[in-house]
């Protein structure tokens, strides 16, 4: 079995198990507090907003209908075709499209950029959930979306997150209900290091345009009641004459 085909299968549990609804799961934040905090940052580098939008890693949908208020074509694409059923399902007014897509697996990105042309890639805490070998794929197909047009932005959970998430799986009384199932589905985020993201863009052909950071609010509360937020590191990206 394939390293791609092992969280395939752990990201079909996990969305076929998800309670329903927009926030019921760790991430699901409403999108005030997440995409549209990123688009902010984003939209100033955007050259081109005219492109199509793939929201890369778009999960039960929620960031991708709010990116399809801002944008005239969104595509939400994901790993998982559990998750894509209900990103559909929570769209009935097909506010965006959805589709399952392997952005590692050679060939998907590029596929799919031959059917849109150049897009704009929006693209929030998928990285760290990869296997090593995974990652440096996953940012190639990234770029193989932008094209020559496109800009895209990513977020991922910086280093110091890993501390923070271990301590709450750790927890006496046990980890938050929300974050539990993360890790009972081994899905449980990755050590993807500050120095290295930069790295696997630059290696894909790509420049950062901008970076900074950001807290990467969930949904979930710690036990004193505080709502968990978790230190995020963000890169704007595209290709540059």
């Amino acid at each position: 079995m394939s390293v791609t085909s092992r969280y395939r299968e752990a990201w079909e549990s996990f969305w076929s198990e998800a309670p329903d609804g927009q926030g019921a799961v760790f991430w699901d934040a409403e999108p005030a507090l997440t995409a549209g905090l990123h688009l902010a940052l984003f939209e100033p580098h955007v050259t081109s907003p005219a492109l199509p939008l793939v929201d890369l890693g778009c999960g039960n949908g929620t960031q991708t209908r709010f990116l399809a208020d801002r944008f005239r074509h969104v595509l939400g694409v994901d790993l998982s075709e559990a998750a894509v059923d209900r990103a559909r399902d929570a769209d009935p007014a097909g506010q965006a499209t959805y589709r399952v897509l392997d952005a590692v697996e050679k060939g998907g990105a590029e596929s799919l950029h031959a059917e849109l042309g150049d897009a704009n890639v929006y693209m929030r805490g998928v990285l760290h959930q990869c296997e090593p070998a995974d990652r440096q794929p996953l940012v190639d197909g990234f770029a193989a979306l932008l094209g020559e047009r496109g800009r895209g932005f990513l977020v991922e959970l910086s280093e110091a997150a890993k501390p923070i998430l271990m301590g709450l799986a750790r927890h006496p009384s046990g980890p938050p209900p929300k974050l539990a199932p993360i890790f009972r589905h081994g899905i449980a985020p990755g050590e993807v290091s500050d120095d290295a993201v930069p790295e696997y863009v630059r290696t894909a052909g790509l420049t950062v345009l901008a970076s900074g950071e950001l807290p990467l609010t969930t949904t979930e509360y710690d036990p004193d009641g505080a709502r968990i937020e978790l230190p995020s590191k963000w890169l704007v990206v595209g290709r540059t004459a």
